[in-house]
């Protein structure tokens, strides 16, 4: 739990972008003040700075969708908090609508859950100051405006740099690969840049994505880019088993060269200019290519050669890719030489968002997490507001409102968003405070450390929330200072009501909970019948099903994973469940970079040697992870698997494969990718076999 409080990500938000969420916050208020008419400049202040938190990587369209729905949402929470704010029962009954729709966005992503907690935000502040119907219409308006100026500001470059978004995600899909390449990380790990392959389908292939002819370019420098990830997982594995020293440092520089062909394809997709250092890196590839082919041939032992045997092969799939992806790097005038290939431009079907008001429909239930956050939220919402203002309490509304921002659908997000909270609003309050009291006492020099704030906001509230508070908590005093509340005078009130909203929202969680042990079996079976229609897939003939199934896949092992960290977080986590599912993720993660050596073997190889025996064993291969899915699934005993007859097979098809005469090319490398898919499901169904016989005995 502590863990989460003084863990820093790395920073993924680019200085340019938070220079311009700034520069939309900043510039309305100037105008304002400069004109007299601060009040205006405020309101636009004040939307301008709700949109930047929608302002997210993506595609113009997209970026422009839900930033302008979120400036929307912000206008009507805005005017009714305006107009029933001074009706105590009316804003407790809006508080838990509010609550409760805002609460249940979280079903749709955290982009619409960004928008329902910044409409739950506003509706509280505003209702802090009543208004008559003109009036809340103006404010409104002004708000709905702030959030048009930033969206305008986020999608300006679109007519001059129409693909930033695209070539971005693809070049540092490709430096991610590059660094996964030269640090390496194991069999027992998830295969690397999960999350940037997410992010480039997503734009390429996603409800929003941009139109034109050279997104076929991209999309073929993606596969590309996918097709050496799965050699990269391969030679990766087949290095840590090497035996020969020099054979395994010979691989190793081999990887290192490969790295720095996709930096130069990555620093030429976003100047948009031809890969330059390309060629040299390419030479160092084929350098380390033929001294491995020497070491093949001096190998002393047969296990050996057959390893580096197989690491040849993949090791030339590889080296054909990088010069594919070298050609197709001139994205301004290439063509593509795969183009034909990538057609196919949506999300695969299991994986595109499904309309809004069905899964909205189909969450509403107790036995959805999003509901029970969304009853969460609302009723906590409902029960702050109505304490604070029957109390009233100075500057109360600050209570809900940190309520609302540290209630999350789970405990150790609750709990890290709570403390977070109270520790960066602490300290940004007496840090601005100070500032604006002693050193900054000129609205114009209060401007700049306003603009200095948002985008320190911008650029730290990813890497560390607290730091990111800190600086939110700044701009929010400044912007109360010229709404006429002076800092100094509110600091302890606002202190306070901001712990016993983090307070509130820890015992409501410890009053109601949802914690995560009933939702990580269920979790891994999900990622488990994945990787067996992904696997299955792989010796189908159906290329678009190949490529479904893989990104399903990558899908599950996501949410998978984001199971197992929270129920890390929580306050003393089973620890027998918590081992057994990092065992069976672990053990996942052999078999699934396995599949993706067969993977890049079936891509490269349409006529597969022994193909009706490698179709015999997948099947008993499906046959056995299926059950070992619905074990996790129902909680039950684990059907048996014949660990020795699954081994028989396998062992029989490697036979039948030495029988081609070809040990060191394809039969030699798809023998290696069954041995260790059979070796990791064997595995799987004896950690399942001692969870179950735990079970038992406790």
């Amino acid at each position: 739990m502590l863990q989460t409080l003084i863990k820093f990500n790395p920073r993924d938000v680019p200085l340019r972008v938070a220079v311009r969420n700034a520069l939309a916050v900043v510039l309305p208020l100037a105008i304002g003040v400069a004109t007299g008419h601060v009040d205006a400049g405020l309101g636009v202040a004040t939307g301008a700075l709700n949109a930047m938190f929608t302002d997210q990587p993506g595609p113009y369209r997209l970026r422009a969708y839900r930033m302008l729905l979120s400036a929307v949402a912000a206008a009507l929470s805005a005017l009714v908090g305006s107009l029933v704010g001074g009706q105590a029962f009316l804003i407790v009954l809006a508080s838990l609508v509010w609550g409760v729709s805002g609460g249940l966005l979280v079903a749709l992503g955290p982009d619409a859950a960004r928008a329902g907690l910044t409409s739950m935000i506003l509706l509280v502040i505003t209702a802090s100051e009543p208004r008559s119907l003109p009036s809340a219409l103006a404010v409104s308006v002004l708000i709905f405006g702030g959030g048009v100026l930033q969206t305008l500001f986020a999608v300006a470059a679109w007519p001059l740099q129409r693909y930033r978004p695209e070539r971005h995600a693809l070049a540092q899909m490709c430096r991610q690969l590059a660094a996964s390449a030269r640090s390496g990380a194991g069999a027992s790990y998830e295969p690397p840049v999960t999350k940037e392959v997410l992010d480039v389908e997503s734009l390429l292939h996603g409800a929003y994505r941009a139109r034109g002819e050279i997104m076929q370019t991209f999309r073929v420098l993606a596969e590309l880019a996918e097709r050496v990830r799965r050699e990269f997982v391969a030679l990766d594995d087949l290095r840590r088993a090497f035996a020969d020293r020099e054979a395994q440092a010979t691989l190793t520089r081999m990887l290192d060269y490969a790295a720095r062909t996709l930096e130069s394809v990555a620093v030429a997709l976003e100047r948009g200019t031809q890969p330059l250092t390309g060629s040299a890196a390419m030479a160092g590839v084929d350098t380390t290519l033929d001294a491995l082919s020497q070491r093949h041939a001096q190998a002393s032992s047969v296990d050996d050669r057959r390893l580096i045997g197989v690491a040849i092969g993949h090791a030339q799939a590889l080296s054909g890719q990088l010069r594919a992806l070298l050609r197709n790097a001139d994205i301004a005038g290439s063509r593509g030489d795969l183009r034909a290939q990538q057609a196919e431009a949506q999300l695969p079907r299991a994986l595109r968002p499904r309309s809004a008001l069905a899964t909205l429909r189909a969450n509403l239930s107790l036995s959805s997490v999003a509901f029970r956050h969304a009853l969460r939220c609302g009723v906590c919402l409902a029960i702050a507001v109505a304490i604070e203002r029957v109390a009233g309490i100075a500057h109360g509304y600050w209570i809900p409102m940190t309520l609302a921002i540290v209630l999350k659908p789970d405990f150790a997000g609750t709990f890290q968003f709570g403390l977070l909270r109270v520790a960066g609003t602490l300290l940004g309050l007496v840090l601005t405070t100070v500032a604006v009291h002693f050193m900054f006492g000129s609205t114009w020099q209060q401007l700049l450390l306003l603009g200095a704030l948002c985008v320190g906001f911008r650029m730290l509230v990813t890497v560390h929330y607290g730091l990111g508070v800190m600086m939110l908590t700044g701009i929010v005093v400044i912007l109360l200072a010229y709404a006429g509340i002076p800092p100094l005078e509110t600091m302890v009130a606002r202190g306070e009501a901001t712990t016993i909203g983090s307070a509130a929202a820890l015992l409501a969680y410890a009053i109601w909970p949802t914690w995560e042990h009933s939702r990580l079996k269920p979790a891994l079976a999900a990622m488990i019948d994945a990787y067996r229609r992904y696997f299955l897939a792989l010796l189908g003939d159906d290329a678009n099903a190949c490529v479904e199934a893989r990104s399903i896949a990558r899908s599950a092992r996501t949410n998978a994973q984001a199971s197992i960290e929270r129920l890390r977080g929580e306050p003393r986590p089973d620890r027998t469940l918590l081992a057994f599912a990092e065992g069976v993720f672990a053990n996942a993660n052999r078999f699934i970079r396995a599949s993706m050596s067969l993977d890049a073997i079936v891509h490269d190889t349409p006529a597969l040697p022994a193909r009706d025996a490698a179709s015999d064993v997948a099947s008993r291969m499906g046959a056995a992870l299926a059950s070992i899915a619905g074990s996790l699934r129902d909680d039950r005993a684990v059907t048996p698997v014949d660990d020795s007859s699954l081994r028989t097979h396998e062992r029989a098809f490697a036979a039948r494969l030495r029988e081609t005469g070809d040990d060191s090319g394809i039969g030699a490398q798809l023998a290696e990718a069954f041995d260790r898919m059979t070796d990791s499901i064997d595995t799987l169904a004896h950690v399942l076999r001692e969870e179950n016989a735990g079970i038992a005995h406790r």
